[in-house]
């Protein structure tokens, strides 16, 4: 009866790992993260030797399962309840909440260009949603190959939806988002066109003249290449003064 009136418990793997049972933030030891993180990553049951292999990959098969038995035996009762621990597979409980998979959803809502962007999607939220990365500092290559994944993602995710926000007439948002692009990946064009659209839609001549030299300068530092011109042209209309 009690355990009914509980709120569901929340995986959080954006910006770093954190289980949450309502307000309360749970602490679990590092290997039970580690199996928690990884579970939440995987669509349905996962089988225990994928997961024994996948976690501790350079020991032995049975020390592998020996430390996934020690993993599910330091879960405390949140880490319980999240989990639902089966003979050979295991999977996350299904009334439990994962943020990287609604941010996920949000990303593919907002590429698929054959459906407008829904108006509950274009906020700051969004951009909030977008901003973070998966599980920063884990290097295992489970993470690693989806985190890069998620990255290229969520970057051409905010470029669509600055390019959503300025149609919107939402120009700070739309700089924002994009903001958060170029943030991400300075030397990305894609991201740079949209803050420099986002500062034109706005009339923010100067500030698009300024993100743009910004950027020209930094890729002809690191890389010595230029601008193409295409995002040149984005700015090829602007006249100094008296011109």
């Amino acid at each position: 009866m009690e355990s009914s009136d509980r709120p569901p418990p929340r995986v959080a793997l954006l910006g770093g790992f954190r289980l949450q049972a309502g307000d309360e933030h749970v602490p679990l030891s590092g290997g039970s993260e580690r199996l928690v993180a990884f579970v939440a990553l995987s669509k349905g049951s996962v089988p225990r030797n994928l997961i024994a292999g996948s976690l501790w990959p350079d020991v032995s098969e049975r020390r592998a399962y020996a430390n996934l038995r020690s993993a599910l035996a330091r879960l405390n009762d949140a880490g319980r309840r999240i989990m639902e621990v089966g003979a050979s597979e295991i999977r996350l409980s299904p009334d439990a909440e994962v943020d990287f998979r609604h941010a996920r959803s949000l990303a593919l809502r907002i590429l698929d260009r054959a459906e407008p962007t829904r108006d509950e999607d274009l906020t700051s939220e969004a951009v909030s949603v977008l901003s973070a990365g998966l599980l920063p500092g884990w290097y295992d290559d489970w993470v690693l190959l989806i985190a890069e994944e998620w990255h290229q993602q969520r970057l051409h995710a905010l470029e669509a939806l600055a390019a959503d926000l300025v149609t919107a007439g939402r120009h700070a948002e739309a700089v924002a988002a994009a903001g958060v692009a170029v943030h991400a990946e300075p030397l990305r064009e894609s991201a740079c066109a949209a803050l420099v659209k986002a500062h034109l839609a706005e009339g923010n001549q100067a500030e698009a003249l300024h993100h743009f030299r910004r950027y020209q300068q930094r890729l002809q530092a690191e890389l010595g290449l230029k601008p193409t011109s295409r995002l040149s042209a984005l700015l090829a209309g602007l006249q100094p003064a008296g011109g």
